[in-house]
């Protein structure tokens, strides 16, 4: 079984593209396998994290996914390193899986269009709910 499936194939999932300024929030829904961008959230001083917390409590997720930025051949950078620490941030504050998804494969999608950040967020969700439907395959 690959990582992040099990519970989160019968609920919520919330998918997070970090970035150092705002981060996008998408929810998926683990039976339709469809996510949709939902917020985007500023990162401003600590308020981010009353806010994330507030859409954890309200949507009550079974698993998370963090998109981890890369450059295009596969190498980490700067932001790669902030991205893992965001998911990690993530599970230890809120206790839930997270799963991390590399977004290069993200990133040729979304520079065609006009994307905020909550639809990258979408994207990102989606791509790991395309991967882990394959996988199970």
């Amino acid at each position: 079984m690959r990582e992040g499936m099990g519970e989160a194939d019968r609920g919520i999932v919330l998918g997070f593209d970090f970035g150092t300024r705002r981060i996008g929030v998408a929810l998926g829904n683990g039976i339709t396998r469809n996510a949709r961008g939902l917020k985007v959230v500023d990162r401003s001083a600590q308020a981010h994290w009353h806010e994330l917390a507030a859409l954890i409590e309200h949507w009550r997720p079974q698993q998370l996914v963090v998109g981890v930025a890369r450059h295009p051949d596969g190498a980490a950078h700067e932001m790669t390193q902030r991205c893992e620490r965001f998911a990690r941030q993530l599970e230890g504050r809120f206790h839930l899986p997270v799963a991390r998804v590399d977004e290069r494969y993200s990133t040729a999608v979304l520079a065609r269009r006009d994307a905020t950040d909550d639809q990258a967020a979408a994207v990102i969700l989606q791509q790991w709910f395309d991967e882990t439907s394959a996988s199970a395959c």
